[in-house]
């Protein structure tokens, strides 16, 4: 009885040392940091959140880390994601969100991608609006 009562420990054992820690995430919520190319050069940070079952994405804290009249100040932002995984923590899915500028040009930027299981996410970009602040090209997103 005692050797079967510490063989199950062990191996009790053995199974959440699997489940320690890694560095691959199993979701999207966290401080993001982001890096667009193209015929417009964009950056920006902001914050993550997951809210309800439907793939919702709560976008808090964006700041534009790059001086662009498209965006100056005010910009509400919002997102979907699905993702899906395995039980080690790579995870996979699609990616979108939206930026409105708070500028009178209604400059809105489209992120459309990918949540890779290393921690970012890739895709391409449109920004459509005002004379100057139209746009494509490649992001990639990291998580800080």
């Amino acid at each position: 009885m005692k050797t079967l009562a510490i063989t199950l420990l062990l191996g009790l054992g053995f199974v959440l040392t699997g489940c320690g820690n890694s560095s691959k995430s199993g979701n999207i919520n966290g401080n993001w940091t982001a890096s667009l190319t193209g015929n417009q050069v964009l950056a920006f940070t902001t914050s993550l959140a997951a809210t309800g079952s439907a793939g919702t994405l709560t976008v808090n804290n964006l700041h534009f880390s790059t001086n662009s009249p498209c965006f100056v100040s005010g910009e509400t932002a919002s997102g979907t994601f699905a993702l899906s995984g395995d039980f080690n923590g790579n995870v996979s899915g699609q990616f979108r969100m939206s930026v409105l500028s708070g500028n009178p040009g209604g400059n809105t930027l489209t992120l459309t991608g990918t949540v890779n299981n290393n921690n970012s996410i890739s895709g391409n970009w449109t920004l459509a609006g005002s004379s100057g602040c139209t746009g494509s090209g490649q992001f990639t997103m990291t998580r800080m």
